[in-house]
């Protein structure tokens, strides 16, 4: 027969009343557990059964918390706490798309993120690319839908009048330059006042007071920093040149060396309606030739991007005078013209025509 002691037995009590207290600990969080996975699962299923349409903006930029909480907001999903715990249980919190969707709220967390992550936008994009005149966009947002009539008096410089890009441009100076390359959103009612706000609102986040005192500090203005910006941009497409490529305009124009940039008579021949050859355009006659004018022409010849800008503001160490886009791709730098003629002759003989 066992004899139990008093300690013993205290002892089988404590450990008793320990294993209860677990269990009724364990089973309270596991019914917790089971709650709020309910819940969860609950607020995952649509609203109710409408079938009208909300549209909605998902501004680039914007925390999957702040898209849950919109969400919310417009009646579209039952809980932003659950949308935001659906995109992290998925490990898709970073592929929600900006743009303006139509949603539902008949549908549920899974469509609408389906929806949100797959880009469904319903409206168009309106794209200003890179390295393009101003009447390459105006051609551009006609083809988009937009009247030649409403495209003419949107690039109107006087309704920006005021807008912190343009503080720099001269009275009287169109948008060339100005219109930064972006994707801007277009639906049925936007205007094209609209996207070139947009646009100027791009190119004023790049040119930032550090941006500005790099070009300054290059002995040019903002607007001529821009306007060399743009010959840059049209020179040389990798932007691992353009800082040297301004070196040796920058270089030239301290010299007062003519900058001698086909991009320039290019645009000048254009602009002035001409349909001729390169070779033509180097010796016609226009505000913009720099084979035949010192200094920069007399404004941009193009829009600009970042690298372009940056190249300016804070050009390559060197000392060149010339450089030749090669054949192969590449941009060859040389201090004197015989260098540079040797180059021309070694890398250059589809593009130059040797």
């Amino acid at each position: 027969m066992k004899i139990y002691t008093i300690k013993k037995l205290q002892k089988r009590s404590l450990a008793w009343i320990s294993a209860l207290v677990m269990s009724v600990i364990l089973a309270v969080l596991v019914s917790s557990i089971i709650v709020i996975r309910y819940i969860y699962l609950q607020d995952l299923k649509p609203v109710n059964a409408s079938q009208r349409s909300v549209s909605i903006i998902i501004n680039r930029g914007a925390s999957a918390k702040q898209i849950g909480v919109e969400l919310k907001k417009q009646n579209l999903i039952r809980s932003n706490w659950s949308f935001e715990w659906y995109l992290r249980s998925k490990e898709i919190r970073d592929a929600l798309q900006s743009g303006t969707y139509e949603l539902r709220s008949s549908q549920s967390v899974q469509e609408i993120v389906d929806v949100l992550t797959q880009g469904k936008i319903v409206t168009d994009l309106v794209t200003i690319l890179p390295d393009q005149r101003i009447g390459q966009i105006r051609a551009r947002l006609i083809s988009n839908g937009f009247s030649a009539k409403d495209v003419d008096e949107g690039l109107n410089p006087e309704l920006y009048k005021g807008h912190p890009a343009l503080v720099d441009k001269p009275i009287g100076a169109s948008l060339e330059g100005y219109l930064y390359p972006e994707s801007f959103q277009k639906s049925a009612g936007t205007k094209v006042q609209t996207i070139i706000r947009a646009s100027l609102d791009e190119m004023q986040k790049h040119l930032t007071p550090e941006l500005r005192a790099g070009i300054n500090q290059q002995g040019l203005t903002v607007y001529e920093g821009i306007i060399l910006a743009s010959i840059v941009e049209r020179e040389v497409s990798g932007p691992q040149d353009r800082a040297q490529v301004a070196q040796v305009f920058l270089k030239r124009i301290k010299q007062n060396m003519k900058l001698q940039s086909d991009p320039t008579a290019v645009y000048g021949a254009i602009e002035a309606g001409k349909t001729l050859s390169l070779y033509e355009s180097l010796s016609f006659d226009s505000p913009y030739n720099t084979y035949i004018r010192n200094g920069l022409p007399v404004g941009p010849i193009s829009n600009v991007t970042e690298s372009s800008l940056r190249a300016v503001a804070k050009p390559a160490n060197g000392d060149y005078l010339y450089f030749v886009s090669g054949d192969d791709g590449n941009t060859y730098f040389s201090r004197t013209f015989e260098e540079h003629n040797t180059n021309v002759a070694l890398h250059c003989k589809k593009l130059c025509g040797l």
